[in-house]
Parts: C-alpha cells; sequence; structure tokens
C-alpha cells in the first residue's frame, strides 16, 4: 500500500480543543442568549483554529454545545466523537465535572487526583483560560459549571488504556498543544531520518529528540540548541537512534518523562502506550537498589506514581539503564546523554555522555 508522505497528512484536533471550543460557544450562548458558530479558540501555542457547532441547545440557566472531534489523518479511537460541553452559572471559578462518557479517575498516578474527572491539566488549562476571556469581555465574574461528555465514550474508553489506569466510566480528555499530528508509523520515522539529515547537512554536531512538547521545550532551552536541531522523536526512539548510528551525528540527546524513558530503559524501542508497557516487576528491582519498597512499586498503577514513591533516585538509575540501551544502539562513537523531565517541567535525572557537564 502507497503511504502519504508526511507533509500530505491531514492535522487534527484533540478532545481538549473540541471541549473547549464547546465550552466558549456555550457560555457565550448563556451570557449574550444566541449561539455563535463557528467558535475561534487559541491553542497553547497561539494558533487559532474555528470550530463548527454539531448541535446546541439552550435551558433554564444552562447553555450546551456539541463539536465533532475531527482527528485528522491519525487513527484515533475517538475521531468523530461528539464532544460536549454545558455550562451553567455557579461555585466560585471553573468547575470541571464529567457528564456521561467522561472517566473518572479512581486510581493514583495520573495527573488528576482521584476522585476528579479524566480532564488533563492542559484541556482544563484551555478551558479556563478561554471561559475566563468571554467573562472579562462580558464584565461579570467567571464562576461557572463546565460539564464535558462524550457520545459513546463508556465503549470507546475500552479500546484505549483508561480501564487498566483506573479511569472509570469513559474517555479522557486530552491534549498538550491541542492538536493531533496523524499519526502514521512510517511517516512519522521519516520525518525524524529527514530532520537527520538536514542537521547533518547544515553541520550541526548535536542534535536532541523528545518524547513530547513539554520534554522538547525544557530540552531545548537546556542545551541550547536552534530549532533545527531538535527532531520530533515522539514515541520512536528507535527509529531515530538507529537512523543516527548509521548516519552518525558526534552528539545526541535523548529527552522524555519518567514513564517513556523507564520504557526505554527496559529495552522498548516503541515508546508508545500500545506497543509497550513499564514492568513494574523490573522498575521494583531497581527501586530496591535506591532503598524504595519493592513490594509498594511493583504495586504502582503508573510510572509517575513509583517516581512520587522512590524519588529522584530512582530516576538516575533509570537514566543511566535508558542511557545504557541508547548507547548499545548507536555504538561508540556517538556520545549520548539522557534527560528525563517530570510534568512540571523540571529536569529530574540525567545520564551519559559528557559526564562532567552533566553533574
Amino acid at each position: 500500500m502507497t503511504r502519504k508522505p508526511i507533509s500530505d497528512l491531514r492535522t487534527g484536533f484533540t478532545t481538549g480543543a473540541c471541549a473547549t471550543a464547546a465550552a466558549k460557544a456555550a457560555y457565550l450562548a448563556l451570557l449574550t442568549g444566541r449561539f455563535t458558530s463557528p467558535v475561534q479558540i487559541t491553542l497553547p501555542r497561539g494558533q487559532k483554529p474555528v470550530f463548527e457547532l454539531a448541535e446546541s441547545q439552550m435551558g433554564d440557566g444552562y447553555a450546551s454545545a456539541i463539536v465533532q472531534k475531527d482527528a485528522g489523518d491519525d487513527p484515533d479511537v475517538t475521531h468523530g466523537a461528539m464532544i460536549s460541553a454545558q455550562v451553567t452559572i455557579g461555585g466560585m471559578g471553573v468547575t470541571f465535572c464529567a457528564g456521561d462518557g467522561v472517566g473518572m479517575v479512581t486510581k493514583p498516578g495520573l495527573p488528576i487526583p482521584v476522585g476528579e474527572p479524566a480532564i488533563n491539566p492542559v484541556p482544563r488549562q484551555m478551558m479556563i483560560e478561554t471561559l475566563q476571556d468571554v467573562a472579562d469581555a462580558a464584565g461579570v465574574k467567571c464562576n461557572v459549571i463546565v460539564t464535558i461528555s462524550v457520545a459513546g465514550g463508556a465503549e470507546l474508553a475500552k479500546q484505549t488504556w483508561n480501564p487498566r489506569l483506573g479511569i472509570e466510566g469513559g474517555i479522557s480528555i486530552l491534549g498538550t498543544t491541542g492538536i493531533v499530528r496523524p499519526f502514521s508509523c512510517a511517516a512519522w520515522i521519516a520525518s525524524i531520518h529527514r530532520g537527520i539529515d538536514v542537521a547533518r547537512a547544515t553541520g550541526l554536531s548535536h542534535v536532541a529528540g523528545a518524547t513530547g512538547a513539554t520534554s522538547e521545550a525544557v530540552a531545548q532551552a537546556e542545551l541550547d540548541l536552534p530549532d533545527h536541531a531538535m527532531l520530533d522523536m515522539g514515541d520512536f526512539a528507535g527509529g531515530m537512534l538507529k537512523y543516527i548510528k548509521t548516519h552518525p551525528i558526534e552528539r545526541v540527546t535523548v529527552a522524555g518523562g519518567f514513564g517513556k524513558l523507564t520504557k526505554l530503559a527496559q529495552g522498548a524501542m516503541d515508546l508508545h502506550s500500545s506497543r509497550s508497557q513499564v514492568d513494574f516487576a523490573n522498575l521494583a528491582e531497581w527501586a530496591a537498589e535506591v532503598g524504595a519498597d519493592k513490594s509498594e512499586i511493583a504495586a504502582c498503577n503508573t510510572a509517575m506514581q513509583a517516581l512520587e514513591i522512590a524519588g529522584d533516585k530512582l530516576a538516575n538509575l533509570v537514566a543511566q539503564k535508558a542511557y545504557e540501551r541508547a548507547a548499545a544502539v548507536v555504538g561508540s562513537d556517538i556520545q549520548i546523554d539522557i534527560i528525563i523531565i517530570d510534568r512540571k517541567g523540571r529536569i529530574v535525572a540525567r545520564a551519559g555522555w559528557p559526564i562532567d557537564e552533566l553533574l
């Protein structure tokens, strides 16, 4: 089968972006008495997309709007899902509730506390800022209750890792940039290879691959690298490292969150959640080496929960083991180092070459 080149793959929008657009439309209608479609929002990186409303409704003290998710050319299980936001006046600030099809967090170790709707931090912040802007323009206080629902979300969640993670009743509202990039393995890996080719052609001696937007931003600032030195590695650590072995660059940094780099440390080269998982029995053995309770780590729900229990000593051990795995792929002629970054953008561990710079 002929695959589209990455430049031809259509981007889409996250559930978080869709929920934000629906919430803005509902709040505007609640304040003005009418719905506006399309509605424009601002994403974390400054893009200003517009969203058409699939449905809208206004009642006594509430307004609701629905946006249909378009994931572009990404084979996302939530592509086409109807993301609904109902807004009512009440509470203090913006209060989030889970409607039908949105999960509730029941286990620790996730970025949202137990007992909260599974609406991740960035989508929450997007909605808070967007609704605050609407309130400011209307000259009112932003005290609202926002209920997010997803039609069929409970069934969709069965196709995700949510049940294993202790998110019950539906899907999570996700997204760190608001944009869904097409997930074509071949196309994505090809784009990594092209990035390496460009770096080599422009004489760069140091490149960095990151697992996500936060890790990339932290690594770029920490290492003072230009944009074209940043490789869009994502989950494809193997795709990057193997190509660098045959197309050498003097130094490569691998940056990412604790969970992703734990999988690299354990030998996974594809870090996507559907194709590799953290081995908690193995992680517990490592944790015991740094003085943590082995049984407590083995019972963890997520890698981040293990990090919270065992602390930076475990992160440094994982970084060292990830370095050893990566170095074995690229060979001894290439300098390699690892940076582990937590959800707050803090560097929690480093390992590799050059040691004097990393300590």
